[in-house]
């Protein structure tokens, strides 16, 4: 999905569930891509945007109720994950809807959040004053980050969690087998993002860096320049470029790359 500068929204990919309905969207200030993980048994999604009046809007599947999110108000911040959506309210707390199971939409008690990330069966909060609370599945520790303190940004993958910190560097917790969380070298990153196995960091340059699965090319992003936010789905990554622009990386077997003509993208709040 991409937001443009006039509100209106683009999608490419697989939107057999509908979630590439978003042409007749607008006044849309944030969008979220209910990004899932690439298996057998998954492959619908959903999509989020939000207004600027702080009501909230979706599309696509909706088996679990994940977009039920007509009623929400006074949201400052969404997030999508496989089956659920999470929506940031004005007064710090967050509001769930989708699948209860795993305890990823367990948020009623979270408090002074400014920030949110949803994984496939985890989510994350980042709290006003640096740190991290995460809920839902912990099988391979990606909920581990209550030890966490001056995060900046937090992004979930499907089986890991990212944290930029207040100083440029990068820490991860949760599934090692595949390499997204060898980012302890990074320096100077300034936005983060975490595809199912790979994750992606933006440098003060506009330089991308990327570790982890690269075997359909979604960590081929060593020659973008003057990159000012990155994106990461399944097995693909996005680059949106200072003058509005998109790059692509990855696996396009769905047309999730297919960003040409893409123009006047605005980077995400």
């Amino acid at each position: 999905m991409g937001l443009r500068a006039d509100g209106t929204v683009v999608a490419a990919g697989n939107g057999a569930a509908g979630e590439c309905s978003v042409e007749d969207w607008g006044g849309v200030v944030a969008v979220a891509a209910g990004n899932v993980h690439t298996a057998s048994n998954t492959g619908r999604s959903h999509s989020v945007g939000r207004h600027a009046n702080g009501t909230v809007i979706a599309t696509g599947w909706n088996g679990d109720g994940q977009c039920d999110v007509s009623s929400w108000r006074e949201v400052t911040f969404v997030a999508a994950g496989w089956r659920r959506t999470l929506g940031l309210v004005g007064d710090g707390t967050v509001l769930a809807a989708g699948r209860l199971r795993d305890g990823a939409c367990d948020v009623r008690r979270w408090r002074e959040i400014v920030a949110l990330a949803c994984g496939d069966w985890h989510s994350v909060g980042l709290r006003a004053d640096g740190t991290a609370v995460a809920v839902g599945n912990d099988r391979r520790g990606q909920c581990a980050v209550t030890a966490w303190h001056d995060i900046a940004a937090i992004a979930a993958g499907y089986l890991h969690t990212v944290g930029l910190t207040d100083d440029g560097r990068v820490l991860a917790v949760g599934d090692r087998s595949t390499g997204a969380c060898d980012v302890s070298a990074w320096r100077d990153v300034v936005a983060v993002a975490a595809g199912s196995y790979h994750t992606v960091g933006v440098t003060a340059t506009g330089r991308v860096v990327a570790v982890g699965s690269a075997d359909l090319g979604q960590c081929d992003v060593a020659d973008w320049r003057d990159v000012v936010a990155v994106a990461a789905g399944s097995t693909h990554t996005l680059g949106l470029l200072a003058d509005g622009t998109v790059v692509a990386a990855g696996n396009n077997q769905h047309g999730q790359c297919d960003i040409t003509g893409w123009d006047m993208i605005r980077p995400l709040d």
